[in-house]
């Protein structure tokens, strides 16, 4: 359950429009629901502003369709990672509302309305190989609500390619930079702009960068100061963390930064 649905049915229980006994039947599942193989959170919303997010690796395509049904049977966005492709096509099936992006490697299904969050995300990655990551950071914050634009393949090789989007870089709020080999380009944007740049080092390169273990060293010491790396390959969560930043802008003190309205209709338990 989202704020602005249990704004609207505490809204509707204080006027006597629902009863007590009504009320209780559909909180008693809010903090979390257990299913055979899985404990879904969905109090996740009420703590983070957004539903909690499936991972799909490891998972079969019918358990995912299972915890996605339950999280959108109470009006919530489904953001799916790591899918298969057995996984988007079951999915899409059973949400023909789904939005699969096999690039990304993730599925959306929009059922609650997301806020659209001030200021702009630019995902940058350094080569074409580090696509699929960037991507998935790229799916990820626009799903949290954040406008993002992308520079692709603008790399260290050829430096004059980044410096010719420097506007771009100035304009944004939050930048993310994807990149493998030695994880250069981060540190190098770093040194460029103003506001937070998330580096996310992926697993592309030859022998001696160890699956992108060169770049998250090379990401965590570099010497652009205020860089904030995450792991190798996690485009959702430099998606995500770009979606805290841009949230934190509209945080008003001592509050969880969610808007709530009272006049939404009150959605099925």
């Amino acid at each position: 359950m989202n704020p602005d649905a249990l704004a609207v049915m505490l809204e509707r229980l204080k006027r006597g429009e629902l009863s007590v006994a009504a009320a209780l039947e559909r909180l008693k599942d809010l903090p979390f629901e257990t299913l055979p193989e899985a404990t879904v959170d969905h109090h996740r919303a009420l703590r983070r502003g957004f539903p909690e997010v499936i991972f799909g690796a490891g998972k079969t395509p019918a358990q995912m369709v299972e915890i996605a049904a339950r999280i959108a049977g109470r009006q919530q966005t489904v953001l799916v990672t790591r899918v298969e492709p057995a996984g988007a096509q079951a999915l899409t099936q059973a949400f023909p509302e789904a939005r699969a992006d096999p690039v990304a490697r993730t599925v959306v299904i929009d059922r609650g309305e997301i806020p659209r969050l001030p200021g702009g995300v630019l995902v940058v990655s350094a080569g074409t190989s580090d696509l699929p990551v960037a991507a998935e950071a790229t799916v990820t914050a626009q799903v949290l609500g954040c406008q993002v634009e992308r520079m692709l393949d603008v790399g260290v090789a050829g430096l004059h390619r980044l410096l010719g989007g420097s506007a771009r870089l100035r304009a944004a709020n939050v930048i993310i930079v994807v990149a493998g080999m030695e994880g250069a380009l981060p540190s190098v944007v770093g040194g460029l702009v103003d506001c937070p740049v998330i580096g996310v080092p992926t697993s592309v390169g030859y022998g001696a960068s160890f699956g992108g273990v060169a770049a998250l060293l090379g990401m965590l010491t570099s010497c652009a100061a205020g860089l904030t790396v995450v792991n190798i390959d996690n485009g959702f969560g430099a998606g995500y963390a770009a979606a805290l930043h841009l949230r934190a802008r509209i945080k008003p003190s001592g509050g969880n930064g969610a808007k709530i309205r009272v006049d939404a209709q009150d959605p099925e338990p």
